[in-house]
């Protein structure tokens, strides 16, 4: 029954013209957010905010799953509902983010290590009482001179391997997220050859410590230049360049691959899985999204605190969220961009 429940939850997580909202943003995270509109992070502005991108009508036919934090999976609506059942009547299926952070790794300059394996097989038993049917962990490759290195990228792969045995002993989907930041001024291809090597060193991690590929899915960057360099390539560039880099290491037992944004803007990180859906063919895995920023930001600065706004940025969330489900598909355009929500 545990292998049968993990298949279903991993298909549904990339159902057809569906991805993932990610709203698992940390305390000094969403504390950068509010800062930005103005608004306080307190425990209740907080909650009201993730009541806004929690209980939106209509986005169960765009969102298959929302990852949550830690404290937010115990909070309730302003009616007295918790979060998580809020979302399963929807259909839409609860997510926790169960990492403690990225940390510097010792002897290793300007690279880090995810932290959170202790104590992680008690916690994944209490978030899946509490709702939760698929994890996060996400791993930081850093590109610079001499930099990512390989104790880096093997440490991470290791943690991830076995934040990903824990949660299938648990009934809890694994999402794999390696991240190849996007901050330097290195070419796409650099960019290319470190996602290459970090996904290839993760799915050989994985299949050593007898992971089930197929209860799995990757959480990945797209392959860009870094934000600094003073060439940035083509949405068609981008698509080919990712759709490459994935056939060559990601094993078809994979059920499905979302993308995470890493700082794109949200019409940005739209149109590259559009192009990627349009132009990648009988690929054996589904692509699809899992954004955080590029779901949220244009939703966030709508609200700015306001309880007026709740609906107003309400729209404009389930907007974006539309127009990635069509990228999902290949089936978005400029002209759906320039609709206003319903």
């Amino acid at each position: 029954m545990a292998i049968q429940e993990l298949a279903a939850t991993a298909r549904a997580m990339v159902a057809k013209g569906k991805g993932i909202l990610a709203i698992d943003e940390s305390l000094p995270t969403i504390k950068k957010r509010f800062d930005s509109i103005g608004v306080e992070s307190t425990k209740e502005n907080r909650r009201a905010y993730r009541e806004l991108l929690i209980d939106n009508s209509g986005d169960s036919d765009y969102i298959s799953g929302m990852i949550l934090f830690d404290e937010t999976i115990r909070q309730k609506s302003a009616t007295g509902q918790p979060f998580p059942d809020i979302l399963a009547e929807k259909g839409i299926m609860p997510g926790i983010k169960v990492d403690a952070g990225a940390k510097d790794l010792a002897g290793h300059t300007d690279e880090k290590v995810t932290e959170g394996l202790d104590g992680l097989r008690d916690r994944l038993g209490e978030y899946k009482s509490l709702g939760a049917k698929f994890a996060k962990w996400r791993a930081v490759i850093t590109i610079g001179s001499k930099i990512p290195s390989t104790a880096c990228i093997e440490a991470n792969a290791h943690a991830l391997a076995r934040y990903a045995s824990l949660c299938q002993e648990a009934g809890i989907v694994p999402m794999v997220e390696p991240e190849v930041l996007m901050d330097s001024d290195n070419t796409i291809e650099r960019c290319f050859e470190v996602t290459e090597i970090t996904l290839h060193t993760v799915f050989n991690e994985l299949i050593r410590q007898d992971v089930a590929l197929e209860y799995t899915i990757l959480k990945t960057n797209m392959v860009l230049a870094g934000k600094q360099c003073p060439v940035q390539a083509s949405v068609e560039a981008v698509a080919d360049k990712t759709l490459l880099c994935l056939k060559r290491v990601v094993p078809a037992a994979v059920p499905g691959i979302v993308f995470l944004s890493g700082g794109q803007g949200g019409t940005e990180a739209t149109r590259h899985l559009n192009a990627m859906n349009k132009t990648g063919l009988n690929l054996p895995w589904p692509l699809s999204f899992s954004y955080g920023r590029a779901l949220q930001t244009d939703a966030i600065n709508s609200w700015g605190g306001n309880p007026r706004n709740v609906e107003q940025a309400r729209d404009i969330l389930l907007h974006r969220e539309r127009c990635n489900g069509l990228a999902a598909m290949g089936q978005y355009s400029d002209t759906i961009e320039g609709e206003i929500a319903a």
